[in-house]
């Protein structure tokens, strides 16, 4: 057993996820958002298990790249598109599809003669996010510039992205998909909105392409239902081990600050895990972990390298013996979370390098 924290990652978990995608939207494809080192899980290896997909989505240029250079030949769609001539090139040279989500983005087109045009590219909408996206009155105009450019081959996808898909029942849902579905009917383009969260509970709103992220690695994208309750199972199990055991006293406070103090005699444990691994310190006296089939309280703040957890009730544990920090149903992600006042993609994707994800399954 190692004494540091390891992210188990099961591949066939993922695979279950994604199959969940295709039986919830049969008549969609499939682009699977791998952004931010895929949600911590590792990008090139989930892009080598979810063969199955369509296309890819990334943020960022460095990102579609780096799947290019691991021999990842589907299509990859940057997301936020690119912002300079230099990186259009790039773009290019790689065979990664753009996003355009405003006039200056387009307006590059117009300063480079690329060898080879790009494909597969979408024009972001504005429908209520308010954040990226083409205002609707202007998408007639830029339609037909992009599909009309010498730097582009065939026409562009229409895509848009809810801002409360995950308030099932929300109206704004239905006026933001309203606003895409009039602008693609009229122009006779691809759609893409549909993110978890609406894949579940939407189905209205797939269109031709779904673009699931948070489901796919086995977390609920809804505070009322579980991931276990959606058919979702977890793909990253965080694991660590007990470093050292003590006994203190009644008055005696543990960690920095002395924000947890004892009101009796206590066994504690020590695990090797920290906010320098990524362990949120948002757990300091809120977090529980699970150990010796028993889930038991973090004391103390959470420093750097190490958390002191509760062993009053496991006895029986011993130095080296395994703590399951998230992963199972007891300890999921999404209880974590809540515990932390955030929700899983940031536990997931702040996860650090220091912690090796071993993968089982692929």
């Amino acid at each position: 057993m190692s004494s540091q924290p390891i992210a188990y990652i099961d591949l066939a978990a993922l695979q279950h996820n994604f199959m969940r995608v295709k039986q919830l939207a049969p008549r969609s494809k499939i682009m699977s958002v791998i952004k931010a080192n895929a949600y911590g899980h590792g990008m090139v290896e989930v892009a080598n298990a979810l063969q199955l997909s369509d296309a890819f989505a990334v943020a960022r240029l460095s990102e579609g790249v780096r799947l290019r250079q691991a021999g990842i030949t589907h299509p990859i769609v940057l997301l936020e598109g690119i912002h300079s001539v230099s990186d259009l090139h790039s773009a290019a040279d790689n065979q990664l599809s753009l996003v355009f989500n405003n006039h200056k983005q387009i307006s590059l087109l117009d300063d480079v003669t690329l060898a080879t045009p790009l494909t597969f590219c979408w024009v972001m909408i504005e429908t209520g996010m308010h954040r990226l996206g083409f205002a609707e009155a202007d998408i007639d105009h830029v339609v037909n510039f992009v599909s009309n450019n010498a730097n582009i081959s065939g026409a562009p996808g229409l895509m848009s992205h809810f801002a409360n898909s995950d308030l099932v029942g929300d109206k704004r849902n239905q006026q933001q998909l309203a606003i895409l579905s009039q602008c693609a009917q009229q122009l006779n383009l691809d759609t893409s909105m549909a993110n978890s969260a609406a894949i579940l509970s939407y189905p209205d709103s797939q269109g031709d392409w779904v673009r699931p992220g948070i489901m796919l690695y086995g977390s609920s994208p809804f505070a009322s239902q579980t991931a276990l309750e959606l058919d979702l199972k977890p793909v990253m199990t965080l694991t660590s081990a007990i470093t050292a055991i003590k006994t203190i006293k009644c008055g005696d406070q543990v960690g920095y600050g002395g924000d947890w103090i004892a009101d009796k005699t206590t066994l504690i444990g020590i695990v090797s895990i920290g906010y320098g691994d990524g362990y949120s310190r948002h757990l300091s006296n809120h977090g529980q972990v699970l150990i010796d089939d028993s889930v038991v309280n973090v004391l103390g703040r959470v420093s750097m390298d190490m958390i002191a957890i509760d062993l009053s009730n496991c006895t029986e544990v011993e130095i080296g013996d395994e703590v399951i920090l998230w992963g199972i149903d007891t300890v999921s992600i999404d209880h974590i979370a809540q515990q932390a006042g955030t929700i899983s993609y940031e536990l997931l994707c702040q996860l650090t390098e220091r912690v090796p994800r071993v993968y089982k399954h692929g």
